[in-house]
């Protein structure tokens, strides 16, 4: 059975989607059987996947709806991970779930009955708490939260981490937090430096060890539809999506030999900030020198 990893922030512009296309790419070099399941309405994964998402039917809103059969929708891709397409059609199929039976379980039911073709499963979820994204909670073993580098780091982030509590408590109870990525990151930005420090106090070894450096070559790959992995592949984002994978495996492995799940509760940042301006996340403090050095 593949494990299944949902990757969430509700948050926009933290790498969400870059994290899942370029990870998905980085675990089938590594001869992993993968399956990436776009199910953010901006079709962005699919894009930067190499598909387009305007003629990319049947998709995952076909899927949702029960119209046709998931694996009669997934796509092979370049970069030998397998897809299910999203586009704006999934709004519509969130729409008409709202008065469903068993809303939030959809998408484990579907992915249910392809789960054993694959070793893993990645989902790309919208950047807000909905009932798709309660749909991939709901789905998946892990929820691997990108988290970037800046002044806002953690701006959401309590919110997100009380979702995933509730889901587990009410849905999932076998879910969590897969780790805390940070992405975007500028080792000669004194801010980026005190940001990933106060990520690791606050969340101790739920912060994965890889890190995501800020890449001119990253970022022009979507606009080729193409991961990382196939654009450039010597680039710096290239060889840190490669460790990531590493990392995820390595981690995948331990749990399996220790078949144990930590509590959703031991997540919870031990000595944050209070929130300022109504918040509901920790903040951090200003830097005392210059940004840049």
């Amino acid at each position: 059975m593949a494990r299944i990893i949902a990757v969430a922030n509700q948050k926009g512009g933290v790498g969400k989607t870059t994290t899942a296309v370029n990870l998905a790419a980085a675990l089938a070099a590594a001869k992993r059987k993968v399956l990436l399941v776009d199910l953010d309405p901006q079709g962005n994964a699919t894009m930067a996947s190499g598909i387009n998402k305007r003629d990319a039917k049947p998709g995952g809103c076909e899927v949702l709806l029960e119209e046709v059969e998931i694996a009669a929708a997934i796509v092979p891709t370049d970069a030998h991970y397998d897809l299910l397409p999203g586009n704006g059609d999934l709004t519509a199929a969130e729409l008409k779930l709202m008065d469903a039976l068993a809303r939030e379980h959809r998408l484990k039911e579907l992915l249910a009955k392809i789960s054993p073709n694959y070793h893993t499963i990645l989902i790309d979820c919208p950047p807000s708490l909905n009932l798709l994204t309660l749909n991939a909670l709901t789905a998946a073993d892990g929820v691997l939260i990108p988290v970037q580098c800046e002044y806002f780091a953690l701006e959401g982030l309590s919110s997100l981490l009380d979702t995933v509590k509730a889901v587990r408590h009410r849905l999932n109870p076998k879910l969590e937090i897969e780790g805390l990525l940070r992405t975007m990151y500028d080792v000669r930005n004194n801010l980026g430096n005190e940001v990933s420090a106060q990520l690791t106090q606050h969340f101790g070894d739920k912060v994965l060890r890889s890190i995501i450096p800020r890449n001119v070559r990253l970022a022009e790959a979507p606009s080729h539809g193409q991961p990382i992995h196939l654009y450039d592949r010597s680039s710096r984002g290239a060889i840190a999506y490669i460790g990531l994978a590493g990392e995820i495996i390595r981690r995948e492995r331990a749990l399996t030999r220790t078949d144990r799940v930590d509590p959703v509760d031991d997540i919870e940042p031990a000595a944050a900030s209070a929130p300022a301006h109504g918040d509901s996340g920790p903040t951090l403090k200003a830097p005392a020198a210059n940004h840049q050095e």
